[in-house]
């Protein structure tokens, strides 16, 4: 819907929307961008591909170059001297885990995105505030490095079983990682939510077909991809657009209830 957003916009202004995949890959990404690039575009929209070194070439030479350019995401390191448009992932994990401790829930796992990643941070740090204000410390037993796959979900999922952690929630890092999380525990013989509760983030399409249809944190997708493209006029006119952060907002649906007695 953020593309959507931008291309709808695009089109009132007789721009043209040429996509590029990046595949989650920097070299692709750069790949992509200098095609771009070469093919004299006006400005980029970029979903950067997020990575341990804190620099990236590319985004150095845009910066030299000056080409308008407005990140569709967090900024790291590597491409904070840019515009973006961003979700506050902070407030939506915080809101996300009061959900469970307002439903009575203690024990409440986080399955964490990639280390790296700015939002990942962002909502790994949502998760321990919640629990910091409601009196409680991070158990470490209960921290699970989950990436950002459904396969990485499940993996996460079934080492928390083995490891007998005794979670009744859990606050996955987004839907991908939920869903691979609670098939596996479903696959398992647990049942969701009278067993263990999942909270997913991104409402993704998926969440809300899963088996269990699944509570999870909505990003104004739609309005993101407008607010990019408003970003991007105000470079385009040589003026500074600085950074946009967005509100998301908690979609409950069946995957929570109150933990087990």
């Amino acid at each position: 819907r953020t593309f959507m957003a931008i291309e709808e916009q695009a089109h009132e202004q007789g721009y043209e929307i040429i996509l590029a995949q990046t595949l989650n890959n920097p070299e692709r990404e750069e790949m992509c961008i200098r095609r771009l690039l070469a093919r004299q575009v006006d400005g980029l929209f970029i979903r950067p591909v997020y990575r341990p070194d804190p620099t990236a070439a590319i985004y150095d030479e845009l910066k030299q170059r000056q080409t308008p350019t407005v990140i569709l995401g967090h900024r790291a390191l590597f491409c904070s001297d840019f515009t973006n448009v961003e979700t506050d992932d902070l407030a939506g994990a915080e809101t996300a885990t009061n959900h469970l401790l307002e439903l009575g829930h203690r024990r409440i796992a986080c399955f964490t995105g990639p280390i790296f990643a700015p939002w990942a941070q962002e909502r790994y740090e949502g998760y321990r505030r919640a629990l910091q204000n409601a009196g409680m410390e991070v158990d470490e037993a209960l921290v699970f490095r989950a990436g950002n796959t459904i396969e990485e979900g499940a993996g996460a999922a079934l080492q928390m079983i083995n490891e007998n952690a005794r979670a009744t929630a859990i606050l996955a890092a987004n839907d991908l990682v939920a869903i691979g999380a609670a098939g596996t525990l479903l696959d398992q013989g647990v049942n969701i939510p009278e067993e263990i509760s999942v909270v997913g983030f991104g409402n993704t399409l998926t969440s809300e077909h899963f088996r269990v249809p699944l509570t999870t944190v909505s990003q104004p997708k739609y309005r993101r991809g407008v607010a990019a493209f408003e970003s991007m006029e105000k470079l385009l006119a040589g003026e500074n657009a600085g950074l946009k952060r967005l509100s998301a907002e908690l979609v409950t649906r069946r995957s929570t209830g109150a933990p087990p007695a």
